[in-house]
């Protein structure tokens, strides 16, 4: 069985794997979001397999749901953004170190593709007329914004700033690899187990993204 999570609005649905972050996908209906979920197993593999660990089989029967969330303005932008019970739940010191590699390892699949893909990509409905440059630009940007909702100030890096781009995911895994009682991260609103599932999908989806607009 894998114990999922729902964030069901009236033209969107999110589903997500709740112990794998970044396994996540959405559909117009709870019953698509679902089947896309099973039927990207095979590429979210990849980040699972440079985090270490062996993802299970799974079949839309196996699917089990332990939180059913209510979605809202942000859902329907496209942004899984409901946080439940579920994700309000502790973590220990091994869960958290878990969840901080699999962050990484999304992160590692993201510059891997990106590294690979053309400077232009396909027009279309995914991202647009965003280029490459323009997507790495966004997701780091979004990680910059992650970054204050978990207590880190900073400024967004620029993409060429290798050394900043590691200082900032330096210290988002920071905190991320600590355990928690399950309460915001610095009094805010994102809980551990929340900000891990939304950063590694962000650079899960941007990587599929740029991976499905490429030529080659």
């Amino acid at each position: 069985m894998l114990a999922i999570g729902e964030e069901i609005a009236p033209k969107k649905v999110f589903v997500w794997a709740v112990e794998w972050p970044g396994w996540c996908r959405s559909g117009r209906t709870v019953e698509a979001a679902r089947e896309n979920l099973v039927a990207v197993r095979p590429r979210y593999s990849a980040v699972a397999q440079v985090a270490g660990l062996r993802l299970p089989l799974v079949t839309i029967d196996q699917l089990e749901i332990v939180e059913s969330l209510k979605g809202g303005a942000g859902t329907e932008f496209g942004v899984p953004s409901a946080i439940g019970a579920d994700d309000r739940r502790s973590v220990t010191a091994r869960e958290a170190r878990r969840l901080a590699g699999l962050v990484q390892a999304a992160w590692t699949i993201f510059d891997r593709v990106a590294s690979e893909a053309p400077a232009e990509l396909r027009k279309g409905p995914r991202g647009g007329g965003r280029d490459t440059a323009k997507v790495i630009g966004h997701v780091l940007e979004a990680d910059s914004a992650y970054a204050r909702e978990i207590g880190i100030k900073n400024k967004p890096p620029l993409p060429d700033d290798v050394d900043a781009v590691a200082a900032l995911r330096a210290s988002i895994l920071g905190i991320l690899s600590n355990r928690s009682d399950g309460s915001p991260l610095a009094d805010r609103r994102w809980t551990l187990r929340y900000a891990a599932r939304r950063i590694a999908w962000h650079a899960v989806d941007h990587a599929w993204e740029v991976e499905d607009r490429s030529d080659s």
